[in-house]
């Protein structure tokens, strides 16, 4: 089949950027032809002040992305369009785009936007699902988006709007979501249930298991609040000079926790972004991954590449963590947000090496069983010709 992808970039490349390419790569590589359309919130650095003052108005209806993609399906009618990411340049008129030319719309769920204004169901450290609970007027109150009141209300505006028109239900034929906790969010908050399937995030290429256990522990994501760097440092204070710790990553808290590294965290040693290569080479040295987030994660492609290369997982007990890190076998919990309970945790499965190589070699399986390319593509090749079977019924309605 002819698949048009269509995905925003973020400014610093994140895990929806990566899943995107990859999914672009894997569905070319299964013989489907591939358009891409893609929009950079890195353009907006180039725009004039006429063009900055149009932004929020481009955010609840972006008619240039309209134009285009109109074009782009007249000319290249594609049998089906895959959303990745929207905000805020392709936004949701990139939708009814996709209806005039009578294109199935398929839109992944890599966060929570279209529930949360701050797309991560937190705030101040703390998840929060206000805006299902009452209204988008509390985003606005509390300056969810980017801590602005202004900005809060263009997004919460755009999600208003949209949910007025149906543009979730009328304009969408099927969603993605990356886990069954994911998915149960999205339907309390409104989404079709019968059209959200859950296909999780894949691993390609096959990295391979590593050979033996490593001599250290392992953090590898965004240096940023929600991912639980404070309590990750908190935890390693505790533990002392007993586990060392790797920080692979970059991001907005990066000079803070430089600076609490070079104060009193004499084994925690920072790798900054790494090319992938390199950065599975750190992950197959590890003896554990931990991942300390403070909201509710989609799928992070660091915990599918640690199982690729059978390193257990350490994770917060919040979310769909659970779910993915199966409690004793493919690793372990701890209570989120509790850096002595990370500090516990970890410092027990340090003290039984045996364990923690016997849960990396059941991640390993994991990972055959449910996140390689083969599972994907073909979990993918489902949704679309679910999507446009809908569309055809719809049609013929």
């Amino acid at each position: 089949m002819k698949i048009l992808m269509v995905h925003n970039a973020y400014r610093e490349p994140g895990g929806e950027d990566v899943v995107h390419e990859a999914e672009r790569n894997l569905m070319a590589a299964a013989g489907h032809e591939v358009v891409v359309y893609r929009r950079s919130n890195a353009e907006i650095d180039a725009y004039g002040a006429w063009r900055r003052a149009t932004l929020p108005a481009r955010t609840l209806w972006a008619w240039d992305t309209h134009r285009e993609l109109r074009a782009l399906l007249a000319a290249e009618r594609p049998d089906v369009a895959h959303f990745t990411n929207t905000f805020p340049l392709v936004s949701p008129a990139a939708y009814d785009a996709c209806r005039s030319a009578d294109v199935p719309v398929v839109q992944s769920l890599h966060n929570y936007r279209l529930l949360c204004p701050a797309a991560t169901f937190l705030r101040d450290g703390r998840v929060c699902e206000e805006c299902t609970q009452h209204s988008l007027r509390r985003a606005v109150r509390h300056g969810c988006y980017r801590g602005s009141r202004a900005a809060s209300t263009v997004v919460a505006g755009m999600l208003a709007l949209h949910r007025r028109r149906r543009t979730g239900s009328e304009r969408v034929d099927a969603y993605v979501a990356l886990t069954g906790f994911a998915r149960a969010r999205f339907v309390a908050g409104g989404l079709p249930p019968d059209r959200i399937a859950v296909v999780p995030n894949f691993v390609h290429p096959d990295p391979g298991e590593r050979s033996e256990a490593g001599g250290y522990a392992l953090f590898v994501g965004r240096l940023a609040a929600e991912k639980g760097l404070h309590v990750l440092l908190d935890a390693w204070r505790r533990l002392g000079v007993r586990v060392p710790l790797r920080i692979a990553g970059d991001g907005p808290l990066r000079p803070a926790v430089e600076a609490e590294v070079r104060r009193d965290l004499a084994r925690v040693e920072l790798l900054g972004s790494l090319p992938r290569g390199d950065l599975l080479k750190v992950v197959q040295g590890a003896r554990c991954l931990v991942v300390p987030s403070l909201w509710y994660e989609g799928f992070p492609m660091a915990i599918a590449e640690a199982f690729a290369c059978g390193v257990p997982v350490i994770a917060s007990r919040l979310g769909g963590l659970p779910e993915i890190v199966a409690e004793g076998r493919t690793g372990l919990h701890f209570a989120s947000g509790d850096p002595a309970d990370l500090a516990r945790t970890l410092e027990n499965a340090w003290a039984d090496p045996d364990a923690l190589a016997e849960m990396g070699h059941a991640a390993r399986r994991e990972y055959e069983a449910h996140y390689t390319a083969a599972h994907h593509a073909a979990r993918l090749e489902e949704v679309y010709a679910g999507a446009i079977a809908s569309r055809r019924a719809s049609a013929q309605a």
